[in-house]
């Protein structure tokens, strides 16, 4: 099986060994995603959790176009959080995004991310 490495101008760089995503096998895997703008490369300054999902799901939306897919392709979305007390904010935001038949999920709450970030995302779609 190949794979394909995807970028897109329209996401944050990536800032290590790893692509925004790559695309195997008929399916898109995204690498994780934080609230990073991608002009500035630096966290949305934003105390809603709200506009923190909106930038992430905004930043997978440019790097599935990029590999020829969308969120209404994805099959998987996985959610860290630093603070599960964010979980009902972050469903409201998510659910936006997600007007159809939803994707399946898992959230995890995790002890830190990239940046102090607040939220991050990954998410596989179909190609």
């Amino acid at each position: 099986m190949s794979k394909r490495a995807i970028t897109s101008e329209d996401a944050p760089k990536a800032v290590g060994p790893y692509s925004q995503a790559i695309v195997a096998g008929g399916l898109v895997f995204t690498s994780g995603q934080v609230p990073l703008d991608p002009r500035t490369g630096k966290l949305i300054e934003s105390a809603d959790i709200g506009d923190h999902v909106r930038r992430v799901l905004d930043n997978q939306t440019a790097v599935l176009a990029a590999a020829g897919s969308s969120l209404e392709r994805a099959v998987k979305v996985t959610i860290y959080l630093a603070d599960m007390a964010d979980f009902a904010e972050v469903n409201r935001a998510y659910a936006a995004y997600f007007p159809g038949t939803p994707p399946a999920r898992s959230t995890v709450q995790v002890a830190a991310l990239p940046a102090n970030a607040r939220v991050e995302m990954d998410v596989i779609a179909l190609a």
